[in-house]
């Protein structure tokens, strides 16, 4: 099978994103991997190279097609002195929009199977136009997707996925569907699916202590839950719970789970991010391409001083890689 092509973009120019890719580019087995496009700046791509203290070869092309290896397509989105390490501004959030725009085009004319971003600044990208909750419905948007997405926050095999996000606590309960939940499940099975599980195996995280106690502490478990879970398995997938939230990841630390879907933002991502921090990856789930990025911030404290550590972004390359190659296969590329 031919590599999938993958477009890398830098992320907010003030963070490490720089750093990191240039960092990743020199691993053992990443440019045997893919072929790998490097969407934005030049200047950026050096100053990363120049923070890691190494060499980044800029092959640059005008068209992306039939080109192997490692790549280079040039932008004009930002200054050399309008970059201002660790910094929130108008013209880092600007690259960051322009960048990813551009690599969203090249996966829309099927130029690249996937796109993986350095670390982005939310502050930035809302001054400069983002107009969005966050990137992912931002990308979204731009490509014109209305069907259901998710952030999905994967660690090493695992995947966790969500019914509610970004909403106060006392307004969790009255979000939590059977509709809600359904979808958080196939999203996670679909993404499993498409990064080579044969037959995902996965858990679903109840909303009240001990789940509920047999209706004591609540009735989401008997009235929703469980209603939800029997759908889901009628549709043949491998889904079990509710599971009480104090117990569930241990059963993934432990392995027996490919994933779970948790009720609100905090109940997985306290539990991921305290089993593996510097290896999380976020996985823009339900979108028409793969798009991932790794999971920790732009890092301003220490940013510019080579000492951003790339193993959250090597596992979001390589996670990536695997769902390009079905990506790739589903839409007959050989």
């Amino acid at each position: 099978m031919t590599k999938p092509r993958i477009a890398i973009v830098p992320g907010d120019p003030s963070g490490i994103g720089p750093e990191l890719i240039a960092k990743l580019l020199q691993q053992d087995g990443v440019q045997e991997a893919a072929d790998i496009v490097l969407v934005g700046d030049g200047h950026l791509w050096q100053r990363g190279g120049a923070q890691a203290g190494l060499d980044v070869p800029l092959n640059t092309v005008t068209d992306v097609s039939g080109q192997g290896g490692l790549t280079h397509l040039e932008l004009d989105t930002i200054a050399p002195e309008d970059v201002k390490i660790a910094e929130v501004t108008v013209e880092g959030g600007t690259t960051s929009l322009r960048c990813l725009d551009k690599a969203m085009d090249l996966a829309m004319a099927g130029q690249v199977d996937g796109i993986l971003f350095g670390p982005f600044n939310k502050a930035a990208m809302t001054v400069a136009g983002l107009n969005a909750e966050d990137e992912h419905r931002y990308m979204a948007r731009y490509m014109g997707h209305d069907g259901y997405h998710s952030e999905l926050n994967v660690l090493d095999e695992l995947m966790t996925t969500r019914v509610t996000s970004h909403i106060g606590l006392k307004d969790v309960a009255v979000n939590i569907t059977e509709e809600g939940i359904l979808k958080a499940v196939n999203l996670a099975n679909d993404t499993l699916l498409k990064a080579g599980k044969a037959r995902p195996n996965i858990a679903v995280a109840a909303l009240n202590p001990h789940a509920g106690d047999n209706g004591k502490f609540g009735r989401e478990e008997i009235d929703i839950l469980e209603p939800a879970i029997r759908k889901a398995q009628q549709k043949q997938m491998n889904v079990t719970g509710p599971w009480p939230s104090d117990t569930v990841f241990l059963k993934a630390q432990r392995g027996e789970v490919d994933a779970v879907v948790t009720m609100y933002h905090d109940q997985g991502q306290i539990a991921i991010k305290l089993m593996g921090f510097e290896r999380g990856v976020t996985v823009a789930g339900g979108l028409p391409i793969p798009v991932a990025t790794p999971a920790h911030g732009t890092a301003f404290d220490i940013a510019g001083q080579n000492k951003a550590n790339p193993s959250a972004t090597r596992q979001a390359f390589d996670l990536l890689v695997r769902m390009a190659r079905t990506h790739r296969a589903n839409r007959g590329v050989v």
